[in-house]
């Protein structure tokens, strides 16, 4: 069953009286099943923010269908989607958004509050969530007593607590040193493996897309070409290299890291 369903979706910023009119999006059409862990790459300016912004519900099409968990967007009144957002996404950003003045797990609990959902059946479920993802000793610590690895771990927990449709990742490694990064995309990996929870992941980075069980590549606001995952990590990393060497036109090092 398709969790997200895009077809020809197209973002233009300007109008056709203005000067200067950029086609961000150009056609773009894109399926995401329920339970997969799908990665979109680019180059800088290939639409990869407008179209999460798109998925998000943050931004609309300029025109296209998009249908996320049975429901088009576009239909949706200001009051609907933002309830959408909060009860069928779940979103992880490059710099945390944890709130300080939060412990790590009242920010987990943020998304079943501003539901309505209090007390001990939500801090049981909350501190459940922790322990699954190896974060349990650290429910009642703050965002600044936590490293980057830590806090991004956090957010994830945030993220799935509530048992989105499908979780939105933006480069969530971005701000991440190499052991803090691959411990991150371990958590992803379990959440997709043991949780069956549905990763849509916009990342710059082929070792982090290497976790993904498909890679989308998009060029110009267009779906350029996509790759399916064998059954070895580090061949799929080499492949993705080698997508993104025809993708930007540039060469890679070809030798496997941090695998």
């Amino acid at each position: 069953m398709n969790v997200l369903t895009a077809k020809r979706l197209t973002k233009v910023y300007g109008s056709r009286h203005a000067r200067a009119v950029t086609k961000a999006l150009n056609g773009i059409d894109l399926e995401v099943n329920r339970g997969e862990f799908v990665s979109i790459m680019g180059p800088s300016g290939s639409g990869k923010t407008t179209l999460l912004n798109i998925l998000a519900g943050i931004d609309r099409p300029t025109s296209g269908e998009l249908r996320i968990h049975g429901q088009e967007l576009a239909k949706m009144r200001a009051s609907e989607l933002a309830l959408f957002r909060r009860r069928q996404l779940g979103f992880v950003f490059q710099d945390y958004n944890l709130l300080d003045s939060l412990t790590a797990a009242e920010n987990v609990a943020l998304p079943l509050a501003l539901d309505g959902k209090r007390g001990a059946a939500v801090r049981k479920k909350v501190l459940e969530m922790l322990e699954y993802l190896g974060m349990g000793e650290y429910a009642d610590r703050y965002p600044y007593e936590l490293s980057g690895g830590q806090q991004q771990r956090i957010a994830v927990a945030r993220a799935v607590v509530h048992q989105p449709a499908l979780v939105l990742a933006d480069e969530p490694t971005g701000n991440l040193d190499s052991a803090s990064a691959k411990a991150l995309l371990e958590v992803f990996a379990k959440l997709h493996r043991e949780q069956e929870s549905t990763i849509l992941m916009v990342t710059h980075d082929p070792f982090a897309a290497s976790y993904s069980k498909r890679v989308v590549f998009i060029k110009d606001g267009q779906v350029f070409s996509h790759l399916d995952a064998p059954s070895s990590r580090s061949q799929f990393f080499q492949e993705i290299l080698q997508a993104l060497a025809v993708l930007e036109g540039t060469s890679y090092d070809m030798a496997p890291t941090r695998m």
